[in-house]
């Protein structure tokens, strides 16, 4: 069996150092995010924790502390679904840190039944794609001052199935939980693509990740047919750290053999869906989001 995985898990590996550097990684409590965090912490940065739930938080510092010495890491309340609680969050960063290297827009909610975020908006769409569509906007300040750095935004295999619903970004008329996932995940790609052109020259660069298919808590929405296929491929799936791979190859891999804007998965470049790379649609998403959010981000 551990022969056929390494046919679909490719290893990587890396010695890059990230003394001085500093990152921030939402979701980083559990799964892909917490092993991201631990990985960079391991190469010397200073990491910040931004979660939802900081008695889970506090727990990842601890395990991190406990497994790498000398980490540098902290947790942060970050709530995606409440745009107040990102507006705090912000206002937190710009006064305890001087600098910030590597914005890690990790967290995630996936196929959960119907729900709005404290503001009203669709759980997926507001939590996957605003809620870290405003973090980088109110953090941008800082990227800009610290550049080189780079933004990372997690999308998924799943933007292949999906297509922004501009006339029902709510999904109050024909809510799939599969569809409005597929929907945010193509949307991160989108974002990505636009803010790259956006920032290119103020030295701050933007990649859209592909972790794979992950063993994480992110599926705890799956109905029971899914969640029984998975067990029964379970040995196939990533591990958290396996899925961090891609994560980590665009935060240590140097600026020269990255494309700012493009799309990486198994720690290499990869072609979007067609609809990821439109550009047309990143742009009125890019107008749309500003709309929602009441936000003038030029």
């Amino acid at each position: 069996m551990q022969a056929v995985r390494s046919l679909f898990i490719p290893k990587w590996s890396s010695d890059v150092r990230l003394e001085g550097k500093t990152a921030i990684i939402t979701g980083a409590n559990v799964g892909i995010g917490k092993e991201t965090a631990k990985d960079l912490a391991g190469r010397g940065a200073q990491v910040i924790l931004a979660c939802r739930d900081m008695v889970k938080g506090e727990q990842a510092v601890c395990d991190i502390m406990r497994e790498v010495e000398g980490a540098k890491v902290v947790a942060r309340q970050l709530d995606l679904a409440d745009t107040k609680s990102i507006c705090q969050f912000a206002e937190n960063i710009y006064n305890t840190e001087k600098t910030l290297h590597y914005l890690i827009n990790n967290a995630g909610v996936a196929m959960c039944p119907y729900e709005t975020t404290v503001d009203g908006y669709e759980m997926q769409f507001g939590v996957n794609h605003l809620g870290h569509f405003f973090l980088t906007f109110l953090l941008l300040d800082l990227l800009k001052h610290s550049a080189p750095s780079r933004v990372i935004n997690l999308s998924s295999v799943a933007h292949n199935m999906g297509k922004i619903q501009f006339d029902d970004l709510s999904g109050e008329n024909n809510y799939y939980p599969v569809k409005a996932y597929a929907q945010s995940k193509l949307a991160n790609v989108l974002f990505t693509r636009e803010l790259a052109k956006r920032t290119e020259a103020l030295g701050v660069m933007a990649y859209s990740v592909d972790p794979g298919t992950v063993n994480t808590e992110i599926t705890r929405h799956l109905r029971r047919p899914l969640v029984g296929i998975l067990k029964m491929f379970s040995s196939l799936l990533k591990t958290p750290a396996e899925g961090a791979y891609t994560t980590i190859y665009c935060t240590v891999t140097p600026e020269n053999q990255l494309l700012t804007g493009g799309y990486y998965k198994d720690c290499a470049s990869a072609e979007s869906s067609r609809a990821g790379q439109d550009d047309g649609t990143a742009l009125k998403l890019w107008a749309v989001s500003c709309q929602l959010l009441g936000i003038c981000w030029i």
